[in-house]
């Protein structure tokens, strides 16, 4: 099933091969029929086709991590890490996302590059993509919280509550640690929990997990379902994560 895309696909939606990138991850493409695909990186585990995928789950340990005095301009944004489990991996948030939550710089959301492993209760720095320096002088009462990239690191959404955002639906079962396409938008297969109604929105959040199920008004709405929903089947549905 070739793709149609802002660029050219390097991979078919059916095919893992890559064991390094081959688009930008959360690239996105679609085919001809108004299908919506996200370029994504399996995590630890490979992908069940016909699963509902989910961006890797929060860390805690890193919300609201002080800020030490980082200058407009600068490409490195200057931290303190947490006690106890406030450790970060090498590149652990690369590709992710830097927000300012506590003024000053408030509401500025950055692009990571890259950045070193830095213990608990240590200085470090993360490193911004350069078109993302820093906008508004931070200073030790500026407070930052990590996002990692919701297409990085990605697994079948848990039972029962959600640990991140859904992102969309497995349509290969890429193997762990490998690069390749899930569906995010448009016509395509879920697995269904329970028997929600032809036309009901649906949810990714349901008591078998990577199945959806019927939506409720505090839960995301992923998809609508295109059939009458029958337990336990993999039916067809309208992915909304993108549409």
């Amino acid at each position: 099933m070739p793709l149609l895309t802002i660029g050219i696909a390097a991979r078919d939606v059916f095919d893992d091969v890559a064991t390094t990138p081959e688009h930008g991850i959360g690239q996105l493409a679609r085919t001809k029929d108004g299908r919506i695909f996200r370029y994504v990186e399996c995590g630890a585990t490979a992908l069940v086709v016909g699963n509902a995928i989910q961006a890797p789950a929060q860390d805690t340990d890193h919300d609201q991590n002080t800020c030490r005095v980082t200058a407009i301009g600068a490409t490195a944004l200057l931290i303190t890490t947490g006690s106890g489990s406030g450790a970060l991996d090498a590149n652990e948030y690369a590709e992710g996302f830097a927000i300012i939550d506590t003024t000053p710089g408030l509401g500025y959301c950055y692009r990571i590059s890259d950045h070193a492993a830095i213990a608990a209760s240590t200085d470090g720095a993360i490193n911004l993509v350069p078109e993302d320096a820093i906008e508004v002088a931070l200073t030790a009462a500026s407070r930052v919280t990590l996002c990692q990239n919701p297409y990085k690191n990605v697994i079948q959404h848990p039972v029962t509550t959600a640990t991140n955002v859904c992102v969309g639906g497995a349509v290969y079962p890429i193997t762990a640690d490998r690069f390749g396409w899930i569906q995010s938008g448009g016509v395509g297969a879920a697995l269904i929990d329970q028997t929600p109604a032809v036309g009901q929105p649906v949810t990714s959040t349901a008591s078998v997990a990577g199945s959806l199920a019927v939506h409720s008004a505090e839960l995301n709405h992923v998809a609508d379902m295109m059939v009458t929903g029958r337990n336990g089947k993999v039916l067809p549905v309208f992915w909304r994560c993108d549409s």
